[in-house]
């Protein structure tokens, strides 16, 4: 099996073609960091999470590198408010951005360079340009010349002729054309700055990615990725820097990952539907966001919904239930007796990996994945529902290959990593005490409702069994008695 992948410069979905055979280099921006992230970010870091994990899984060897912008004018603004330097606030907020990462279960990059840290690099990378004509200093500013790029606006589609037919100038500005963008910010007083060629300043947004990624992965590397709005203009100026610079190819393969709506919003702070990451693990467990991204193709816009999330949680209550529900099989079965599993439910069972890696092979549709995850739990429960008294060892065994197989693909994206048992007690207690019902007050109740059966009243038994589902509370009625649990 070949993984295909769609390439945002292409437009179309290409068999992952590598450098080094087998392994893979990975560079993905990273966050501006002046405040907490927000579920934007989570849903980022999240599927090149999965696609990190996936891709590894598959056999290769990946390099997955991941910046910290931490000089910028959000960064100086915040930190002038808060009377603080720009080293204290970024240092701050990228602590609490690991403590996000940590909490959501996302893998470590293999490196997260920092902008301030790469000044010689970003200060070589810009002298190259001006060596070669494709940028110029302006009063202490440094500029690119878009113009003498011929492929830029490839990456997003767009026409340089129409951007600047679009463009408005002010005859003091600093540009030889609007469209150009700067490289190097020369210093204003209370700035941060560092010594250049060009006097002191500080680094543009885009230099510094091409200056890092060069550094670590070289003038050409595999795959670049992030939102679709670094489409344009950072990943395009990215492009025009880097292959200006050093006359080759930038990235094979770009990868950009949908918005986050919120109730079909773009999510904002001025719409006031701003959710940062450590909000949301206040009301939902980290899996339970895992699950709900992964629901979603990479690249589809993603509704954020308190249903959608409760879904998601119900989903995984499933997924849960069924691991349980192996673990609670004989730990023995009956060699000489015959498979009780049909041909369609044996093939869901053991095709299962087979069909997960097919969906992920194809542009990394963890939806379609999850699709056969629980499909195959569904076939799971049935059979284990259904099994004799004496099952077959060969049954046995079978769904607990299954199960993991089950676990398996669940490592790959990141759920699943508590113990079954342990996940589904905890649920029901938690339940129990939110519903205000203890266990000897459920016993209590079934043991009226058998008495009013006893004596045929049954409208009153059919009281106490609506009001005990009416919290999540189911009773089953079998031959050795009546038994509870609650409704997950």
């Amino acid at each position: 099996m070949t993984i295909s992948i769609y390439n945002t410069k292409t437009g179309k979905k290409e068999p992952l073609s590598t450098i080094k055979e087998k392994h893979i280099n990975l560079y993905v921006c990273g966050i501006t960091v002046y405040d907490y992230c927000h579920l934007g970010h989570a849903r980022s870091t999240l599927v090149f999470d999965m696609i990190v994990r996936y891709l590894r899984y598959r056999g290769n060897t990946v390099t997955f590198i991941r910046n910290f912008t931490d000089i910028d004018d959000k960064i100086i603004k915040r930190a002038a408010e808060q009377g603080t330097t720009t080293e204290e606030l970024s240092n701050r907020f990228i602590e609490a951005f690991h403590e996000d990462m940590a909490s959501l279960g996302n893998l470590k990059p293999d490196l997260e360079p920092k902008a301030t840290e790469h000044i010689p690099e970003i200060v070589d990378l810009i002298q190259t340009l001006i060596d070669r004509g494709l940028a110029y200093e302006q009063d202490g500013d440094v500029y690119y010349r878009v113009e003498r790029f011929a492929n830029y606006g490839a990456l997003s589609g767009r026409n340089l002729a129409d951007m600047m037919a679009g463009a408005r100038i002010a005859v003091s500005d600093k540009k030889e054309n609007p469209m150009d963008f700067v490289l190097w910010k020369s210093s204003k007083p209370g700035e941060p700055t560092w010594d250049s060629p060009w006097g002191a300043g500080r680094p543009g947004w885009h230099i510094e990615c091409s200056a890092m990624s060069k550094k670590y992965l070289g003038d050409t590397f595999d795959i670049h990725g992030g939102g679709k709005d670094l489409i344009f203009p950072h990943h395009e100026n990215e492009i025009a820097q880097s292959e200006g610079a050093s006359g080759k190819p930038f990235v094979n393969t770009w990868i950009h990952h949908g918005f986050v709506t919120i109730k079909d919003e773009k999510m904002s702070k001025s719409l006031g539907n701003f959710l940062t990451i450590r909000e949301l693990l206040e009301q939902y467990p980290a899996e339970v966001l895992r699950l709900f991204v992964f629901s979603a193709h990479y690249r589809t816009p993603l509704d954020f919904t308190d249903q959608a999330m409760q879904d998601a949680e119900t989903g995984l209550d499933r997924l849960y239930g069924c691991l349980a529900t192996l673990t609670r099989l004989p730990r023995q079965g009956d060699a000489d007796a015959a498979d009780t599993v049909g041909k369609k439910d044996r093939q869901k069972l053991e095709k299962l990996e087979e069909r997960f890696c097919k969906a992920m092979d194809n542009d990394f549709n963890s939806a379609q994945a999850l699709g056969h995850i629980f499909d195959t739990v569904k076939a799971v429960n049935k059979i284990a529902q259904h099994l004799p008294p004496t099952p077959s060892q060969q049954t046995l065994d079978r769904l607990r290959q299954a199960g993991a197989t089950l676990k398996q693909l669940g490592d790959l994206l990141g759920i699943l990593q508590q113990d079954p048992v342990a996940y589904l007690t905890a649920k029901q207690e938690k339940i129990l005490s939110a519903i205000d019902l203890s266990p000897q007050q459920i016993e209590a109740l079934i043991a009226e409702r058998n008495k009013a059966r006893d004596e045929k009243d049954w409208t009153r038994a059919d009281e106490i069994r609506d009001r005990l589902l009416s919290r999540n509370i189911e009773i089953k009625d079998a031959a050795g008695g009546t038994t509870w649990q609650v409704k997950i």
